[in-house]
């Protein structure tokens, strides 16, 4: 037997070298990730992927298979971007072209799972475990084109060649709650294309007041743990808040440059459900969950462009009579301009729609404003103040954050290019109707989606025909399951459903 079959049977070998995949600066951060895995003792390594809902799919590696994986890559199946969020078959893997058109996938094909070296973690409540994302490709050397990452990594490119950087931060809601009973009896498990009962939760603390003081300490063993273990992976945190809803809360970090800023948010997903998990308690980032006096919790976009050359801010404005420079300006008018086709990316299920209302400091028109909450695009900073930056309030805690950015870059950048006037900020969102009212249902913004040719041409077809049938499919499992109930979707916009609570609790 060879000697190096181990090496050999991981991934391909010479894959990563072959065809070029790597910067030199990730080539440096492997030397630096094998003398921390040979300081810190590790173990096992855990190397994950995005998919296509912002959801982490995984493989466990041995340390000896993982020396092995910094060379080959990692075999990893495709089967997963053929799912809805309730692991409904969309694409049948086993006719021409895998359902999806395109002759690599055909009969549910592993991929080459590469890992970055620029996201590896080690995870302080998982013993002797490291963790690190990475991008998918076909045995060619070609990306897989149903990847968010690499969705980005495109839209990022193309912002580079304009002269811009991104930036962004994260600001997120989610709830914290306490396990009372996780629904493991063979009747409550699911099956393909039924999500399992979601977990029996309480809330850990009463609602309806801002930042008090006094739900703290209820809730501080808990988050405590969190901030250690979020601090410890390396995570930048800022901020932990009481929010409006019971055991609501809101955590902030520093601004991220890039791709960084999307792993960082799936990292953060991930991380808190699993650390809560081991505690006795449930997190979800579902956007409103079906429990009375739940309110919806929202993820704020705060983005910002640099100027590569300098460094500085593009966005600060030397104008007394304007809140942002030119760049600002029309980088707004684009994300204004496809504000609702770009709804499928911010807001991609059923549930994150019942967030967005009148009067609830969520937007429900197409409106920007100065240091508004009303408005779907915030501007904050003025007038030479280098910390200038816009906040997108429109998306839902549950998106997946390539696309979510990706979006926001695509539609900045086409404002940029085209000019766009965004009109007048608004004193009062709610009240101007002369501004496009956002959708109401994933239904709408999928059409809206559909009549948006930016997206068709900086996503792609493939990309675009493939998020298109998830959405839909998804929408119309949601539909059936409205008429089998007797319910008109008019009636559920303002009610959460039982399909919604099994479909995204515990998913998100």
């Amino acid at each position: 037997m060879p000697a190096n079959l181990g090496d050999i049977t991981v991934g391909k070998p010479g894959f990563i070298e072959r065809h070029g995949l790597w910067t030199d600066e990730q080539k440096e951060a492997v030397r630096r990730i094998k003398a921390e895995i040979e300081t810190r003792g590790l173990e096992t390594i855990r190397v994950s992927v995005a998919d296509q809902h912002g959801i982490l799919r995984s493989k466990t590696l041995t340390v000896r298979s993982f020396m092995s994986t910094l060379r080959n890559g990692v075999d990893f199946i495709t089967a997963p971007f053929a799912f809805d969020t309730a692991n409904s078959i969309v694409f049948n893997p086993f006719e021409a072209g895998g359902g999806f058109g395109h002759h690599q996938m055909s009969g549910a094909p592993d991929a080459i799972l590469v890992p970055d070296p620029l996201t590896f973690r080690v995870l302080p409540w998982a013993s002797g475990t490291g963790w690190i994302l990475g991008d998918l490709y076909f045995d060619s050397g070609e990306p897989l084109p149903y990847a968010p990452r690499n969705v980005m990594r495109k839209a990022l490119g193309e912002l580079e060649q304009a002269g811009f950087e991104y930036f962004a931060g994260l600001e997120v809601e989610w709830y914290l709650t306490k396990l009372e009973d996780p629904m493991l009896e063979p009747e409550h498990l699911g099956s393909p294309g039924i999500p399992p009962t979601p977990p029996r939760v309480r809330a850990v603390s009463h609602g309806f007041q801002y930042l008090l003081e006094s739900h703290l300490d209820e809730v501080d063993p808990i988050i405590q743990i969190l901030r250690k273990n979020l601090e410890g992976a390396g995570l930048p945190l800022r901020t932990m808040e009481d929010e409006w809803g019971p055991g609501q809360q809101e955590f902030t970090f520093d601004p991220f440059p890039g791709l960084a800023a999307a792993d960082a948010m799936v990292f953060f997903r991930t991380a808190t459900k699993q650390i809560c998990r081991r505690h006795g308690y449930h997190a979800t980032f579902m956007c409103k969950p079906n429990i009375p006096n739940f309110y919806a919790s929202g993820w704020h976009l705060h983005e910002s462009l640099l100027y590569q050359a300098t460094g500085e801010n593009a966005f600060v404005s030397t104008d007394a009579e304007h809140p942002l420079s030119q760049v600002g300006l029309h980088f707004v008018g684009g994300i204004l301009a496809h504000a609702n086709a770009a709804c499928v990316f911010t807001t991609p299920t059923i549930n994150g729609y019942k967030r967005v209302k009148p009067y609830s400091l969520a937007p429900d028109r197409v409106t920007w404003g100065i240091e508004n909450r009303g408005a779907m695009v915030r501007v904050q900073g003025g007038v030479n103040d280098p910390a200038t930056h816009v906040e997108n309030r429109v998306g839902e805690p549950a998106a997946n954050p390539y696309l979510y950015m990706a979006s926001q870059i695509v539609s900045g950048l086409d404002g940029m290019r085209q000019k766009i006037d965004p009109g007048p900020p608004s004193e009062v969102p709610y009240a101007a109707t002369d501004r496009p009212s956002l959708p109401k249902t994933l239904m709408e913004a999928v059409n809206a989606l559909k009549q948006d040719t930016l997206f068709r041409e900086k996503f792609g077809n493939t990309f675009l025909d493939f998020i298109i049938t998830l959405k839909e499919f998804e929408a119309n499992r949601f539909l059936t399951y409205l008429e089998s109930t007797g319910m008109k979707l008019e009636d559920t916009l303002d009610v959460v459903t039982d399909w919604e609570h099994r479909e995204y609790f515990d998913l998100f």
